[in-house]
């Protein structure tokens, strides 16, 4: 893959496909700073298992236009398959460790921030050494939010 190419437009890459292959970009972008977002295992569990791990799980059942369910189909394979080794609880938070152990083994330390959104804008800012808005950190994708763009939460039977 020729990264420089997919990121010939952009300055920035944030969350998933993209953070799949982190690794890879690290590599092909040596100077870049990474931010790696952590939280507390089990509210990171309480999350992704009530939100994309739930989609992931209902997705065939979503009515999506066939375009977008096909990138979920590649989606499912990369994110939940490859990353997250499936939708069990504790093979997915062995998956969540096992990552979050090798960001921090690989990045040099100069390079990388250790995240947590709680943590606000101080943080953020000075690692990326830029002035703190003035404004509150904001906080978005809450569960409510997420499902919203799908129709609303599917029930479980």
């Amino acid at each position: 893959m020729d990264w420089a190419d997919v990121f010939a437009d952009y300055t920035a890459q944030v969350d998933f496909p993209g953070a799949a292959v982190w690794h890879e970009l690290s590599i092909a972008f040596p100077q870049a700073k990474v931010i790696h977002t952590e939280r507390p295992e089990e509210e990171w569990w309480a999350s992704y298992s009530t939100t994309i791990g739930k989609f992931f799980a209902h997705r065939e059942n979503i009515p999506l236009p066939p375009p977008i369910a096909a990138i979920f189909e590649t989606m499912d394979d990369l994110l939940v398959r490859r990353v997250f080794g499936g939708l069990d609880r504790e093979a997915s938070i062995a998956a969540y460790r096992r990552n979050n152990e090798k960001v921090r083994a690989t990045i040099p330390a100069e390079r990388l921030l250790i995240f947590t959104p709680a943590d606000g804008w101080d943080p953020l800012c000075r690692f990326l050494d830029v002035a703190v808005p003035a404004t509150d950190f904001p906080r978005s994708h809450a569960r409510d939010e997420f499902w919203a763009h799908f129709g609303g939460e599917p029930a479980v039977a």
